[in-house]
């Protein structure tokens, strides 16, 4: 028996979790449709999301994706059906590569991170574009472009250092309605892989305490530093992607096990610690920094 997931309309990194709840209650080798007939729209969490939901089922999962033409279409043009064909068995329609599609807010398509090499490749691809649209178009100061790649950097190279797994990254800019009213440009990076908990866990000599849960590795590698490596220096990537986001007033989220932590800049109303979420392998990650606007 094949159990259906419904993807609701609109896929973000809040909306994510009603498919996570559906997912939650069946074993890994359940049989499941991953139903996105009816969606309409989604963010590069979202989509990235989806792929690892495929590498955490045990048996291969279906996909059927939207019936709408625009969001089929850009949904290949971010590269989810690239990389969908291989973990999901499609059904439907699956739209094909159509020439140049006119502007695209596709910095980077979906592309797959699990050595170093990945995320040098990553950066490249990713520098001459981010400089343009990051000052002209989102009127950021020069210097957060620099800082730009070095944060994705960051964000990717947990993957190889901690998830044990293939993860995706994906980075687009669109127009934020919901809460700005204004682009912002988004970096979304999942894995399927071990997550924060069980990657601290793994240190060498790490005492628990009876608080220890996935909440509490969060507050440790976002807030304190913490690592799985001993050596000086090390746990400092994302204190450094936390000040980046916070120079910017950006946004950083991360999701792993049961729980999500958040830096909440003043113009969202997220929450910053939830726990007893339902449980997701791996990390996920989402940085959104707004367009800049002059101070009236």
């Amino acid at each position: 028996m094949t159990t259906v997931i419904t993807v609701p309309p609109s896929l973000d990194d809040q909306t994510l979790e009603t498919v996570l709840d559906q997912l939650a209650p069946l074993p890994a080798d359940q049989k499941v449709l991953v139903d996105a007939r009816h969606t309409r729209w989604a963010s590069p969490y979202g989509l990235t999301a989806l792929l690892t939901i495929a590498q955490s089922r045990a048996e291969r999962a279906s996909f059927a994706g939207p019936e709408t033409e625009e969001t089929a279409s850009y949904w290949q043009r971010a590269g989810f059906y690239e990389h969908a064909e291989r973990v999901f068995e499609m059904h439907g329609h699956v739209p094909r590569p159509r020439g140049h599609a006119g502007e695209s807010q596709v910095l980077l398509e979906i592309t797959p991170v699990a050595k170093s090499d990945d995320v040098h490749e990553v950066v490249e691809k990713i520098q001459s574009k981010a400089q343009t649209i990051l000052v002209n178009e989102l009127h950021l100061d020069p210097m957060a472009t620099m800082r730009f790649a070095m944060t994705l950097s960051e964000v990717c190279q947990n993957i190889v250092e901690h998830a044990q797994t293939t993860g995706w990254v994906a980075v687009q800019t669109y127009r934020y309605r919901q809460r700005l009213g204004r682009r912002v440009v988004v970096i979304a990076v999942c894995d399927g892989g071990i997550g924060f908990r069980r990657s601290l866990e793994s240190a060498q000599g790490r005492k628990l305490s009876d608080r220890w849960d996935d909440g509490m590795a969060l507050e440790d590698a976002m807030l304190r530093g913490v690592s799985r490596f001993r050596d000086p220096g090390r746990g400092q990537g994302l204190a450094g992607v936390r000040r980046y986001v916070g120079k910017w007033d950006g946004k950083l989220a991360i999701r792993s096990g049961t729980a999500r932590i958040a830096l909440i800049p003043s113009w969202d109303e997220d929450i910053a610690l939830r726990e007893g979420l339902a449980p997701f392998p791996g990390s996920q990650v989402q940085i959104t920094i707004p367009e800049r606007v002059a101070k009236g």
